[in-house]
């Protein structure tokens, strides 16, 4: 996370002062991970005024990784990348200056050196962190209501990254749509508040939301027999039966209470069950405790062509990193002829230029030399020379 900081704020010579937006100018991912740092702030001081160095440990991990790491760089790695300097872009490097300082003070009981490090090249001075005064909570920066909006949106996503990992479907390549069914109405407000981050994090093109009760979505229950054994002992296949007969109306009544009477001396819990979703045509699907979701595994011509073309620009920046470009230069693309990729090439152009800084592409009839070959997928090969000028 700090190489990342670093590598971006150096180009555009950012440095943090104190005169920054108010968080409520700031954008959604700003406001959140700033309350996610706020409460962290407050558990961890909880957890060494109790001598409990472990559970302070553990959180911050939680953050750095899942919350900071994984997810709120993830999302804004475009604001980082982005060529004008504007406010946008200087909240970004501050919202993350100040998660990433927070940390620095907050670890260094546990990690005394790297956090005086970590500290030190941050506010480039030789000030020690242990001279820091430990940070205090700010309550009016702690929305929990956007903690749970949030976390859902990562469980919505990585319920589709799940069904991609399932259907072999790599993430560069754009699917049409989602189907998502939810049963509580503050879930579904939540997700639909969250669409545009689910959308890009999945790399899908639509998602859309249906009551509970609909068709497309139907569940069913699967018995746990390591809990109905015992229970039961002979009357497991009798009971085992009348689970596997549930309607969704009873299994709607199981998911909100938590158990339901399925025949006279006869109770079953959530626990008992496996919820799960019928398959749909064309569709990948899954459940879970919040909503259930049915993932559209067809692909279209042009959205094959799409996939093609992030492949290809993925295969590209590798190539000038390998080449220690700067993330700034601007570069050239000479292709030699390929039908495979060409459509598709053509067909994204702009895409691609903009996102690989490139000032001209074409396509040579001639023989390239010293070309790179590069493997894209499902074997299609291109040789592609890439200069500056």
């Amino acid at each position: 996370a700090y190489s990342f900081f670093a590598l971006y704020a150096n180009i555009d010579g950012f440095k943090y002062n104190k005169n920054v937006s108010s968080l409520e100018e700031r954008d959604i991912t700003d406001r959140w991970i700033i309350s996610e740092l706020n409460s962290l702030i407050k558990d961890v001081e909880a957890h060494y005024e109790d001598y409990e160095p472990t559970k302070a440990s553990r959180e911050i991990q939680d953050f750095v990784i899942t919350k900071l790491s994984n997810w709120y760089i993830r999302l804004n790695r475009r604001r980082f990348w982005k060529g004008e300097y504007n406010s946008d872009k200087k909240d970004a490097y501050c919202t993350l200056f100040e998660c990433l300082s927070t940390i620095a003070i907050i670890s260094c009981p546990i990690a005394p050196f790297y956090m005086d490090q970590l500290y030190q090249d941050l506010n480039q001075s030789t000030n020690s962190v242990h001279l820091a005064s430990f940070p205090k909570f700010e309550k009016n920066n702690i929305n929990k209501v956007l903690e749970t909006q949030m976390q859902l949106a990562q469980i919505m996503s990585s319920s589709i990254l799940s069904l991609r990992k399932k259907e072999k479907i790599r993430v560069r390549q754009p699917l049409a749509s989602a189907l998502v069914a939810v049963s509580n109405e503050e879930t579904r407000q939540a997700l639909e508040r969250s669409k545009e981050i689910i959308l890009g994090e999945t790399n899908l093109k639509g998602l859309e939301f249906l009551s509970e009760d609909s068709d497309m979505l139907s569940k069913k229950a699967k018995p746990n027999f390591k809990l109905l054994g015992p229970k039961y002992g002979s009357k497991i296949k009798e009971v085992s039966t009348l689970i596997q007969n549930l309607n969704n109306e009873q299994i709607k009544t199981l998911e909100s209470h938590g158990s339901i009477n399925i025949e006279e001396g006869v109770e079953i819990s959530i626990d008992d069950v496996e919820i799960v979703s019928k398959d749909i045509a064309g569709y990948s699907v899954s459940t879970n405790n919040y909503f259930s979701v049915a993932l559209d595994v067809s692909i279209s011509q042009e959205l094959s062509d799409e996939g093609l073309a992030r492949e290809f620009i993925n295969r590209i920046q590798n190539l000038r990193k390998d080449k220690g470009y700067l993330v700034t230069d601007k570069i050239y693309i000479e292709l030699e002829k390929n039908n495979e990729v060409e459509r598709a090439i053509k067909n994204n152009l702009t895409y691609i230029c903009n996102e690989t800084l490139t000032e001209e592409l074409e396509f040579s009839s001639k023989k390239l030399e010293n070309y790179d070959e590069l493997n894209l997928v499902n074997n299609i090969i291109c040789k592609v020379l890439i200069y500056k000028k």
